[in-house]
């Protein structure tokens, strides 16, 4: 045995050791087997002894061998980097055979690549600290940057100008854009806020975030790129509802009096450390280091291509029993929302495409052209794709450093295997299985399994994501995943529910028999709102039989307005049974809706039953809703340790929890600071960080200051998680402040957030808030579910809390999130009060506590049972 050959052997070795004690098991090397290592050479026979270089000549080596398997054929990738200057694309000559696979087997480290590298930087003189280096060769473009593994931010800040709304985009109060380098680099984008502490609402719902390039700014007139500018502002609207869209997704117009939120990739916005700048026209990136940074030294990476696995089966041709194992998957972009489409985002990272779609995307049977089955939308494209497919594998991988989704099952996988994978770092949407329109030709996309992953930190870029997103499928079973630390729902399932917003039936879809159960699901929603843990709409099935199934997932800190399990437009045949469920900013369960596929003025079928929660709703039947033998969770400790327990990753992959992933760094930044002002100091509120960059988050540093002075605060983590908001005290009445929020964790505070918006410090006017209204109070054996609706007039400031008084002589204060966002929108607060005996009668008295105290009250009776 050579040396070579000795050293390949123990990196394979080392590799499946690496992987963790859940790993699927390493293929034994077989006569047919390819061995591939980065310092091979393609003219080698491909041996352990005598490895090939590229995945291509491996690719071709199988082909040559697949008719002729008499076992499993695996490619073998020794650890290190194999830089693909253009996608692997499968099709069906990359199958197994015979009831064969062939398996791409990673062995430690080793990493698909779409990035290049960038070398020769240099400072740049008159700009203290600018560094720029040549942009790779045979590339033009690309969206992201990392250094050393760590995603950094492309030059952003706020808008220098007020903007007004004309046909063909803006005219801005000043002609500062104008000056700019190059504003045809620019992207405004539209973060979907509140109407809350100063917060304003933009988007397309309060579940998007869309950005929409510029093409030119000449003077005072701003033109935004077509299409995405009509696609964002011309959607076609009912002329009897006022701001709704005939398909129901969300506002019709972008703008409709608001600015956008904030200004990305401007060369005049590079001014903090970690920020870059791509200028296309010179080939030129320019970077601001970090103090620890050292350019000469760092692997700086940008992506280049838009695929790195591109599987495209056929009907008649599908790609089959196809495994990739061990491998991580990184460095790739998507160009798309760079272009003059942008990104005009409909839900869970579809957006509107082409010329005039704003006139017939989603519009099936609502307007003449409309495009049929039902959508038409673009899905976000995955980084790794395979369509038209059966038994395809991914398992023991990592996707992350990813610029649009990562990991696309599109139309026609069957049968395929998503298990103990990890999911971090990626612009959009982690899994995606299926689409939004009806298959044709009778070829569904089924039988997906998607278990065992660990998915977080993510969407990085495009805020509506979800990580695992689910279309018009059957058979799926989405289970046993971890998912936390997301900017929006957890899981997103079905499609096609909004047309009983005007009272027509959901559109029909070939979905049934797809199982959402036993996910781990936490911190979820922090960056948008009206979401869920679990959400789906549409109809899921024929009967309750073969319709949705969500069962035994533990779902908890919600942060954004929504429900830890959304039954939203349409939803119909779901059962919601054996969930453990606490903490959601609104309902545990999604409230019924009509069922408008006939006059009978009943209720979507839903069964929701034998599930922990804090909503506490009485057994019965609405209207087509059954809810029966749930269990109000008196706390969360209380729930049976045998739902927890089963529920997240199972015990056998629970190593993938422990993965490393490569870009440890201090947090990125929080969002949607508001604030409201009190003599003498500042209320503030923000968005927790999503991507805690490998250490969890201890503390939030605020910096506030009105020009002149400078004030800076530090809140543990913890205090705020808790209240859902800090307080700035010391400030001087009748002084404007604005207030940033940093994230910091045991690697440093990271990037502030953007200011918000001024407020001038000073008493606000002696008036306390009114009652809340339609208390109720529903009981269990020790405990009662309460709820309130929060008061319409609030006095002079926003609601901060809840003061709870009991009967028995105990003052409860109901803090955190959903007590802030909950009164503007006018939507539901629950909380348990536990600690009761049984058949014992309680007053419970509630009143609203704002800036200026505790309001008028409201009572309500309830006897616990027992």
């Amino acid at each position: 045995m050579t040396r070579h050959t000795t050293t390949l052997a123990a990196t394979l070795l080392l590799g499946a050791a690496l992987l963790g004690p859940g790993t699927a098991a390493v293929a034994q090397p077989g006569r047919q087997d390819v061995y591939v290592a980065p310092g091979g050479s393609d003219s080698a026979p491909g041996t352990a002894a005598h490895p090939i270089r590229t995945v291509a000549r491996a690719q071709q080596l199988a082909r040559d061998r697949a008719p002729h398997l008499t076992t499993d054929l695996t490619i073998h990738l020794a650890p290190g980097v194999f830089r693909l200057d253009k996608p692997l694309t499968l099709d069906a000559r990359d199958s197994g055979t015979g009831g064969h696979r062939i398996i791409w087997q990673g062995s430690g480290r080793t990493v698909l690549s779409g990035g290049r590298q960038v070398t020769g930087w240099r400072p740049v003189p008159g700009h203290a600290g600018l560094f720029a280096a040549p942009e790779p060769a045979g590339m033009d473009n690309t969206r992201q940057l990392y250094i050393d593994g760590v995603r950094e931010q492309r030059a952003q800040g706020q808008l220098p100008v007020k903007l007004t709304a004309t046909d063909t985009g803006y005219t801005a109060s000043a002609d500062t854009l104008a000056h700019w380098h190059d504003p045809s680099d620019i992207e405004l984008v539209y973060t979907a806020g509140e109407a809350l502490w100063n917060v304003q609402r933009n988007g397309l719902g309060q579940w998007t975030e869309p950005r929409c390039p510029i093409a030119s700014a000449t003077g005072t007139t701003i033109t935004m790129a077509q299409p995405c500018w009509d696609n964002s502002t011309r959607r076609v609207e009912f002329p009897d509802i006022p701001g709704r869209t005939v398909n129901m997704v969300g506002p019709g117009d972008l703008t409709n009096g608001r600015q956008p939120s904030f200004v990305d990739n401007a060369r005049e916005l590079l001014d903090t450390p970690g920020e870059w700048y791509l200028d296309r026209s010179a080939r030129t990136i320019y970077y601001l280091p970090r103090a620890h940074e050292d350019l000469r030294h760092a692997d700086v990476e940008v992506p280049a291509l838009e695929k790195l696995v591109d599987g495209r089966g056929t009907a008649t041709a599908p790609i089959q029993d196809v495994a990739f194992r061990g491998i991580q998957f990184s460095y790739a972009t998507w160009l798309t929302p760079s272009s003059p489409e942008g990104f005009s985002e409909i839900q869970a990272g579809y957006t509107n495409t082409g010329v005039g779609a704003y006139a017939t995307q989603g519009l099936c049977g609502f307007v003449t052209g409309g495009t049929c089955p039902y959508a038409s939308w673009t899905k976000e494209p995955g980084n790794v794709s395979v369509s038209q497919s059966r038994r395809v594998e991914f398992s023991d991988d990592v996707f992350t450093h990813l610029g649009a989704a990562g990991l696309d099952l599109g139309d026609g996988a069957q049968d395929a295997t998503v298990r103990a994978n990890v999911f971090t770092d990626i612009s959009g949407n982690g899994v995606e299985v299926g689409g939004v329109d009806q298959p044709q030709g009778g070829e569904m996309t089924s039988g997906v399994q998607v278990t065992d992953n660990h998915l977080y930190g993510l969407p990085r870029e495009f805020h509506g994501g979800v990580p695992i997103v689910n279309g018009y499928t059957q058979h799926d079973t989405i289970a046993h995943n971890e998912i936390d630390h997301v900017a929006y729902s957890a899981i997103s399932v079905g499609w096609g529910g909004w047309p009983d917003k005007i009272m027509q039936p959901a559109t029909p879809n070939v979905s049934h028999d797809n199982v959402i159960a036993d996910n781990a699901i936490h911190d979820y929603m922090l960056a948008l709102d009206d979401g869920g843990g679990i959400y789906t709409q549409g109809i899921t099935g024929t009967s309750l039989t073969d319709g949705e199934k969500v069962t035994g997932n533990v779902i908890h800190g919600q942060w954004g307005l929504g429900k830890a399990v959304y039954t939203d437009n349409g939803n119909t045949y779901e059962t919601i049974s054996g969930n453990v469920l606490y903490g959601a900013a609104y309902f545990d369960v999604g409230t019924p809706h009509v069922d408008y596929r006939d006059a009978l003025g009943n209720n979507d079928p839903t069964l929701i039953q034998g599930n922990y929660w804090e909503q506490g709703d009485r057994d019965g039947t609405n209207k087509g809703v059954i809810t029966t033998g749930n269990h109000l969770l008196s706390t969360p400790a209380a729930a049976p340790a045998s739902i927890v327990s089963a529920a997240g990753i199972e015990p056998t992959y629970r190593w993938v929890l422990q993965r490393p992933v490569d870009g440890r760094s201090a947090p990125d930044a929080p969002s949607r600071v508001g604030t409201f002002a009190v003599a003498g100091k500042l209320y503030v509120t923000w968005n927790p960080t999503v991507a805690e960059n490998g250490s969890p988050v201890t503390a939030y540093v605020l910096t506030t200051t009105d020009g002149t002075h400078r004030v800076t605060t530090t809140v543990p983590a913890a205090d705020f998680l808790r209240t859902g908001y800090a307080t700035v005290p010391g400030l001087t009445d009748g002084r404007a402040y604005t207030v940033t929020v940093a994230a910091r964790n045991a690697l440093g505070a990271g990037f502030a957030s953007l200011p918000s918006a001024p407020v001038t410090v000073g008493a606000p006017a002696d008036s306390l808030a009114a009652a809340p209204t339609g208390a109720k109070a529903l009981p269990a054996v020790d405990a009662v579910s309460l709820h309130w609706t929060p008061p319409k007039n609030t006095g002079a400031t926003p609601v901060l809390a809840y003061r709870i008084t009991v009967s028995d002589g105990r003052t409860i204060t109901a803090v955190g999130r959903d007590a802030l966002v909950s009164q503007p929108t006018a939507k539901g607060m629950t909380r348990v009060i536990d600690g009761l005996t049984p058949g014992t009668a309680y007053t419970f008295t509630i009143a609203a506590v704002t800036g200026n105290g505790a309001g008028a009250p409201v009572s309500v009776t309830a006897k616990t049972t027992g």
